[in-house]
């Protein structure tokens, strides 16, 4: 009796181990699915959440050839350029420290279509707009002895004044571009590293800057979701400069509130890390001065040298 009992308990047990094994692998819920009912379509992917930390990592800048340079090194370089262009009185020069500039920034730094739009597009027309500004501001009493190209009344358009004018934007605009090669290729976290590592600034003054400059982002997303919000609950709608006034003021407080919200945490966070407690800190990423970075500066200092003496545009005049 007992023999038989202890049979049939033991094949209960590996029949329900042998069920438990057949669910676990999913043969018998598939087919249990698959008479039942069709199997459920898949859900659309979620959007991908709005970047508002404009130092998020950015795989083009850190790919690119200027993006593994220090920061220092992209600084350094082009300020002697930058420096030496505003005495310059003729044309070549700044011509040619444009187009320094942006053959760099066009082929080692893998700038996004908008930024290769205000180097092609937007550049070379704020020049030339300037450059016309300054021609028409020019003093008359000082070029009169160029040729005249336009007659307006009493007030002459001469050549002289057209080539100081476009010396004067072609130099700002040389400035402008230089500038560039370290502005497109470089975020504010690296440049922080690198100045308190290694121009030794104090990083209690390093890292609070950053951390101030960073809110400015994030009051725009914080905004735009304060806008949202009221756009899904239907207020302030309407158009003209009253709406408009009214939506204006309807965000303030939300925005303020949340502004001294991201503070307060802001403000634990980096009281939780001690921070200032200590004269100085570990840095858990490095921006080191390579030997690369020496090549870059030096051969920069060394083509603006020869630039400024081939051209020599010290004497130029008009």
């Amino acid at each position: 009796m007992s023999g038989g009992m202890s049979g049939d308990l033991r094949a209960g047990v590996s029949n329900g181990v042998a069920s438990s094994a057949l669910v676990s692998s999913g043969v018998v819920s598939s087919t249990v699915t698959n008479t039942t009912s069709p199997a459920a379509p898949p859900k659309p992917a979620a959007p991908a959440p709005r970047r508002f930390d404009p130092y998020a990592a950015d795989a083009r800048r850190t790919q690119s050839f200027l993006g593994r340079l220090n920061p220092l090194a992209k600084i350094a370089g082009p300020a002697a350029a930058m420096l030496l262009v505003i005495f310059a009185r003729d044309l070549a020069t700044p011509i040619t420290l444009i187009v320094i500039a942006y053959a760099l920034l066009l082929i080692g730094g893998r700038l996004s279509r908008g930024m290769l739009a205000v180097l092609l597009i937007g550049a070379p027309l704020a020049i030339a707009v300037i450059s016309l500004s300054f021609a028409l501001w020019a003093d008359t009493a000082t070029v009169d002895h160029t040729v005249p190209l336009l007659h307006i009344g009493d007030w002459t358009l001469y050549s002289g004044a057209l080539i100081a004018g476009l010396a004067t934007g072609l130099r700002l605009g040389a400035v402008f571009s230089l500038a560039l090669i370290g502005g497109l290729t470089t975020n504010g976290p690296d440049l922080v590293r690198a100045m308190v590592q290694q121009l030794r600034v104090p990083y209690r003054i390093g890292y609070t800057a950053l951390a101030a400059y960073r809110f400015v982002p994030r009051f725009g997303y914080e905004l735009e979701v304060i806008r949202a919000a009221h756009r899904v609950r239907g207020l302030g709608g309407g158009r003209g400069p009253i709406a408009w006034l009214r939506r204006t003021t309807g965000t303030i407080v939300p925005l303020l509130a949340s502004a001294i919200r991201h503070a307060e945490h802001v403000a634990l966070a980096m009281d939780s890390r001690a921070f200032g407690a200590y004269p100085t800190r570990t840095e858990r990423y490095l921006v080191p001065f390579r030997a690369r970075d020496w090549v870059f500066m030096i051969g920069f200092w060394v083509l603006t040298a020869a630039v400024f003496w081939f051209w020599s545009p010290w004497g130029a005049g008009f």
